[in-house]
C-alpha cells in the first residue's frame, strides 16, 4: 500500500520511526496512522531529509495526543509545499497586484504568511 518494501517497513520499525501492533499470534500489523506516518517519512526522504532528521522530528514522546501532533506535522509539510509554490508567484506580482491579493486575506492570514515565509527563508 505504501509502495515500499517489507524490509524498509521492518527497518523503520526497528529504528523507531514506525510502531507496529501485534496480533494474538504475534504477527505485526500497522494501522492507518502508521500508514500515514510512512507516507510522511517517504515524502520527507524525497525532500532530501535524512532518517536521522526525520527521527528527530518524530521524537515527540508517545502519548494520547501524539496522533494529533503527527497530523499537525504532516499538515505543516503540506503547507510548506504550498508556500514554496505561492511565494515565487507573489514575488512576480507588481506592488499594486500584491496589495490586492493581500487585502483578500484576513489580517491573521497575512501575519501567518509573513511569519512562515520568514521561517522558510
Amino acid at each position: 500500500m505504501a509502495h515500499v518494501t517489507k524490509r524498509t517497513v521492518d527497518y523503520y520499525t526497528n529504528i523507531g520511526l514506525l510502531k507496529a501492533e501485534r496480533s494474538a499470534s504475534n504477527y505485526r500489523f500497522y494501522n492507518e496512522e502508521a500508514l500515514k506516518r510512512l507516507y510522511l517519512i517517504e515524502k520527507l526522504k524525497s525532500e532530501g531529509r535524512s532518517l536521522e532528521e526525520i527521527s528527530s522530528l518524530f521524537s515527540i514522546e508517545q502519548s494520547e495526543n501524539s496522533h494529533s501532533k503527527d497530523e499537525l506535522a504532516s499538515k505543516f509539510y503540506v503547507l510548506n509545499d504550498s508556500l514554496k509554490e505561492v511565494a515565487p508567484l507573489m514575488e512576480k506580482l507588481n506592488e499594486e497586484d500584491r496589495k490586492v491579493m493581500m487585502n483578500r486575506l484576513s489580517p491573521e492570514s497575512v501575519t501567518l504568511l509573513h511569519s512562515l515565509l520568514l521561517l522558510l527563508s
